[in-house]
């Protein structure tokens, strides 16, 4: 545990250099992921869905990407009349700006050697660095917020308040899920967290996170983390089929790029994220041969993984109704993870006390079902006879008009 090798000491010139060439290495790796993330999104889903997915721009569609960065950036900027012009043209940026900052605190390798001095494959090793993401998770809604907002348009807004209130609700599942690796780490740096999951369980079992704390939390981060992102089946901010594209509906050319570009660097950073704090980061075995590489292909290759589960998740999930998004991070994420880290506290003093808070848990939580069973039953029992359907009065009615025209025929005849 400890800082980077390359600031303990004297920071001079040559130090700040190689800080500055890791933050511009750093920020080119992430544009060209993008570009990468959204040709194989693409691809993948037309995989699954028998297609051909991009096939024109470049060898199998590499190209894609680029010619779409190329047009939206030449594309007329448009600015409604009604806006607030200032938060209008400020809102891409407040979505942009976190992803790239939350990058910054992972880990992607080992210590390396470079120009005669070892450093952390890290552009930041800060020592509250799992606090910072959650900061820029936070701040990353201001942007969706003020986008909806100052468009002047019922739409934008709608989405807006959407993305809010589902912020709210799945922050604090999060934050409790990463309370867990706090907790079992005992740090808040993520290179410390890498560190603490060195190692194996009866020489194969890997030491990492997602084992010693049980599945649990990791399956309420990755829900609550792509209720974050906005991505499906949570992208209720930008249903199409309601909001006309959601908060973004009057935005185009580059501002609108930037919102793209955010979903996306969101979505690798936070693969990379759930990597670093259940997966080991860049742990993996090392052939005994470019000790300096391996750390790096584990990453990468545990990374892609998770952003082909997104996108898997895209490609075979149906969206919630809003109702179900909520009901699922109040009244199922939040109390399974503040459980599961009061059981994790108890396991860390004694595991008699750990297994004794699971059982009264559940206990707990299945007379809170009962009784919520039993009030639905009673409400049930005291509501007023169901109203006949749409379809029963189309019939009711029916049959009284023809009722009608047929007494208006005999009074003719008569």
């Amino acid at each position: 545990m400890g800082a980077d090798p390359l600031l303990a000491e004297h920071v001079g010139l040559v130090e700040v250099l190689i800080v500055l060439l890791k933050v511009v290495v750093a920020f080119a790796v992430m544009m060209l992921s993008v570009l990468v993330a959204i040709w194989a999104e693409r691809k993948v889903i037309a995989d699954m869905q028998n297609r051909i997915g991009p096939n024109r721009a470049g060898p199998l569609g590499l190209l894609q990407s680029l010619a779409d960065g190329i047009k939206l950036f030449f594309k007329e900027d448009l600015i409604p009349e009604r806006s607030d012009r200032f938060l209008f043209k400020l809102a891409p940026y407040l979505s942009l700006v976190p992803a790239f900052l939350t990058f910054t605190i992972i880990p992607v390798g080992g210590v390396v050697d470079l120009f005669g001095h070892r450093t952390e494959l890290q552009v930041a090793d800060p020592p509250i660095g799992i606090l910072l993401l959650l900061a820029m998770s936070s701040i990353s809604v201001y942007g969706v917020m003020l986008a909806g907002w100052s468009s002047g348009s019922k739409y934008p807004l709608i989405g807006s308040v959407r993305a809010s209130a589902q912020m709210i609700s799945y922050e604090a599942a999060m934050g409790l899920s990463i309370a867990t690796v706090v907790l079992v780490s005992g740090s808040l740096s993520t290179r410390d967290m890498v560190t603490q999951q060195l190692g194996t369980y009866l020489g194969f079992i890997p030491h990492w996170n997602i084992i010693r704390l049980g599945v649990i939390p990791f399956l309420i981060f990755i829900v609550a983390i792509t209720a974050e992102v906005n991505r499906p089946p949570f992208d209720l901010v930008e249903a199409e089929q309601e909001l006309v594209g959601g908060f973004h509906t009057e935005y185009s050319s580059i501002r609108f790029a930037l919102f793209y570009l955010a979903e996306y660097l969101n979505t690798i950073t936070m693969s990379a994220i759930m990597v670093t704090m259940f997966f080991g980061g860049p742990d993996g075995p090392d052939p005994r041969f470019l000790h300096w590489l391996w750390p790096i292909v584990w990453f990468l290759l545990k990374t892609s993984i998770f952003f082909v589960i997104y996108v898997w998740f895209r490609a075979a999930l149906p969206r919630l109704r809003y109702d179900q998004l909520m009901d699922l991070g109040w009244k199922v994420l939040i109390p399974v993870s503040l459980l599961w880290l009061l059981v994790v506290a108890g396991m860390r003093v004694s595991r008699l006390l750990g297994f004794a808070i699971l059982v009264v848990g559940i206990l707990a939580a299945a007379v809170l079902l009962r009784a919520i069973d039993v009030g639905k039953l009673r409400r049930g029992r005291a509501a007023p006879a169901v109203l006949p359907d749409i379809a029963d009065l189309w019939l009711l009615e029916s049959a009284s008009g023809a009722a009608e025209l047929e007494e208006g025929s005999d009074d003719g005849r008569a």
